[in-house]
């Protein structure tokens, strides 16, 4: 129910798009861009919904910025560790996002504890540790709790907030948002779904080779 509810969340705030499911390249050689744009008559031309500037912190006490992903494309999701519902399922799939682009410098992967207090850096380096995964490709990152959940809200469009009926009293969306190299949202897919995963893994392709154009407006 949970879940339901997030990704209904997540259909109310894409604007401009008939549907909230990212197409396969079956089904269309353009990957949509997410969120409300506008045209800007002194630029003249459209302005598409962005990722805002963000600063967090990784599990190696990085500080991780908008600058951390120039050039690559990135994976954004939410999680925190003692999560006892989707995490471990989310963590799975990405895993295998993680292996099929791990050697790839232009694809990079951040995971968002919605639970600071005791998600510590520590912790987050432990985490990443058990996984196995190299913190050049795949950021774990904690910072001010409001901080994280207003950028899941506004910037990714998700639900990531403290809900005291909610197992382990935290509630998140389960998507994996897409973001291109120009910080815009190209896709959003169910990360607790094997098959969601695949699209996103062939749409990760898809913009590595520039074989999509933009969708117009």
């Amino acid at each position: 129910m949970k879940n339901l509810i997030s990704i209904t969340i997540i259909c109310l705030f894409i604007s401009g798009l008939h549907s909230c499911s990212a197409p396969s390249s079956q089904e269309s050689t353009t990957l949509p861009i997410y969120g409300k744009r506008h045209y800007d008559a002194q630029l003249q031309d459209t302005v598409y919904h962005q990722v805002a500037d963000f600063s967090f912190v990784n599990q190696d006490s990085s500080v991780v910025t908008p600058a951390t992903f120039e050039d690559k494309i990135y994976i954004a999701d939410f999680f925190f560790t003692s999560c006892p519902t989707i995490c471990p399922v989310m963590k799975k799939e990405m895993l295998r996002v993680y292996e099929e682009f791990k050697d790839n410098e232009q694809v990079a992967i951040l995971s968002h504890t919605i639970d600071p207090e005791y998600d510590t850096v520590g912790l987050l380096h432990d985490y990443a540790q058990r996984l196995g995964v190299n913190s050049e490709t795949w950021h774990f990152v904690t910072g001010d709790k409001d901080d994280i959940f207003d950028i899941g809200l506004k910037s990714y469009m998700v639900t990531a907030m403290e809900d005291e009926e909610a197992p382990g009293g935290r509630i998140h969306s389960g998507a994996f948002i897409l973001v291109d190299k120009q910080r815009r949202i190209r896709g959003m897919y169910d990360g607790t779904i094997t098959e969601q995963v695949d699209v996103l893994i062939n749409d990760i392709r898809r913009l590595l080779q520039k074989k999509e154009r933009v969708a117009s407006s």
